[in-house]
């Protein structure tokens, strides 16, 4: 199983926020270069990279931390928010970025994601608050399923599909692993949960029910995950 640190970027500091909401961010550092050269450091093979005011502003807006968290680590790295049109995606990739998340978008204009899914890295981030797609930075729950909108890209060449259950992330109350499984029966492609991942039994958890990855956030900022021993066990090496 694939673990993913995340860093999310809030008027160019790393952030995490309770439940998606904008005005709950607590910082954790000034410099999120530095948190991505310590997950390398840890042991880590991927960044989950978030612009947060990119996801409500609809265009990117954390460029320049973007560019140097690239320049000085040697992760693979895979972004989202506010990633709405093909020059973005293209700008993101030529800049060294592995794989570009297509979130809001995807439930607005599924077409626009399958034709992207044809010609770059993509992976879609589905959001749910009680099972329903959230989009626009959360902000809004729009009418359909989460499992519907997986469906939706069983067959369109996208990389993977990044789960997130809202009302769990950044609470530390535990990965839902049922709807993990749940976006990944329905797509039948590579599924990463994300939302409030807690601890090690977390990770166990996801391990034991098959599930291909998993976001890392809060848990590791607030020290209840010892990030080193999770990349073990997920390597099998625990």
């Amino acid at each position: 199983m694939t673990i993913l640190p995340a860093i999310d970027l809030k008027d160019g500091k790393a952030v995490r926020l309770s439940k998606g909401l904008m005005e709950s961010a607590k910082i954790y550092s000034d410099e999120p270069w530095q948190v991505a050269k310590r997950f390398e450091e840890l042991g880590s093979e991927w960044l989950h990279l978030v612009d947060l005011n990119g996801a409500f502003a609809g265009k990117p807006e954390n460029l320049e931390q973007i560019k140097k968290i690239r320049e000085n680590c040697n992760l693979k790295m895979e972004l989202g928010g506010g990633i709405r049109d093909e020059e973005t995606i293209k700008m993101y990739l030529e800049l060294g970025i592995d794989r570009v998340i297509l979130g809001s978008i995807a439930v607005k204009n599924p077409q626009f994601v399958k034709d992207m899914a044809k010609k770059y890295p993509i992976v879609v981030g589905i959001d749910a608050i009680d099972g329903m797609v959230a989009v626009e930075g959360w902000g809004e729950v729009s009418d359909m399923k989460a499992t519907d909108l997986a469906r939706e890209f069983a067959n369109a060449g996208v990389e993977a599909i990044i789960c997130t259950d809202v009302g769990r992330d950044g609470m530390l109350t535990g990965v839902n692993v049922e709807f993990t499984t749940e976006i990944a029966k329905a797509s039948g492609l590579e599924t990463i949960a994300s939302g409030g991942l807690k601890d090690i039994d977390d990770i166990a958890k996801l391990i034991e029910a098959g599930c291909d990855g998993t976001i890392v956030g809060k848990a590791f900022y607030e020290g209840t995950l010892d990030l080193e021993e999770a990349f073990k066990l997920a390597k099998g090496n625990l």
